[in-house]
């Protein structure tokens, strides 16, 4: 199976549909339309559901056909995110109510003054978070890859117009590492996902619901290296129109107390497989997450 190569498998004229959708008829008829969408992924796209339905059937037990189900319902609700992406991010009307499990966290990270890393992985919604997070008294700073077609980028970023969160993108001569520490320096919060890596990165293994796995090495180096508060943070859906969002305790690594980036890591897979046990369909690494190499 192959790794992940920092892009989705989405055109254009896909995200054309659905905005028009969205602003002629609203949400509902976008999910409907949806349903004969993700119907087409489940059936047709074996390479994708493959590594789904093993983590479904081998690492949390599932039987087949209950297994085949979750995989159905996963296309579904990650086709959701993204309308409800580009819903929220174009500022039409949605009726999104949300709830926010450890908001004071975030706002303890604020009044420290020594900016925050947030760890973040590819369940859920992000984008949804990031609507969350507009009550702190700061910037916030996305890490990302700039993995996305150009047209379609180009496409999202006139639909959507400007970005509620500035954007770092991972750059080969890691100037981003700059950014990273000069928007901290601004007590500005940055947010990152820790859970995929592009081929040829470096990487560090720990077992991920019961079987190694290779996570990206920067995100657990920087949380133990900037002396900045860090947490995890997830917004998953729940229903058509409600978002959960969770905040973990703030964690403090320093590296003379014994930390290191095992400790982080450790820390971020058990928050991960205790929010992946209850959200489940919303598990969306299409790509074999226990590939070794």
């Amino acid at each position: 199976m192959s790794q992940w190569q920092g892009k989705s498998e989405a055109n254009t004229l896909g995200y054309k549909i659905f905005v028009h959708i969205l602003r002629r008829f609203g949400l509902r008829r976008a999910y409907l339309l949806l349903r004969f969408v993700s119907l087409h992924y489940f059936l047709f796209h074996w390479k994708s559901s493959k590594p789904i339905l093993y983590v479904y059937k081998n690492k949390l037990g599932y039987g087949f056909f209950k297994a085949l189900w979750k995989l159905r319902e996963n296309y579904y609700v990650f086709g959701q995110t993204i309308i409800d992406k580009v819903a929220l991010l174009a500022k039409i009307k949605t009726d999104f109510t949300f709830n926010f499990d450890g908001r004071h966290h975030l706002d303890e990270i604020v009044r420290q003054g020594k900016g925050g890393l947030l760890l973040s992985a590819h369940v859920g919604n992000w984008e949804a978070a990031g609507q969350m997070l507009e009550h702190l008294n700061t910037s916030i700073n996305i890490v990302m890859y700039d993995g996305e077609d150009a047209n379609i980028k180009k496409y999202l970023d006139a639909v959507t117009g400007e970005r509620l969160f500035k954007i770092i993108l991972v750059k080969p001569d890691l100037s981003h590492i700059f950014q990273i520490k000069n928007a901290l320096a601004k007590n500005e919060i940055v947010c990152m996902h820790a859970d995929r890596f592009l081929p040829g990165n470096k990487t560090i293994t720990t077992p991920f619901l019961g079987e190694d796995a290779l996570f990206p090495y920067g995100p657990f180096l920087l949380s133990l290296k900037l002396n900045v508060p860090v947490v995890h943070v997830y917004a998953f859906k729940e229903t058509n129109k409600h978002y959960h969002f969770y905040s973990s305790d703030l964690y403090y690594y320093n590296k003379s107390k014994g930390d290191t980036e095992q400790t982080v890591l450790i820390d971020y897979v058990a928050n991960l497989e205790t929010k992946l046990k209850l959200y489940p369909e919303q598990w969306f690494n299409y790509y074999d997450f226990y590939k070794k190499d």
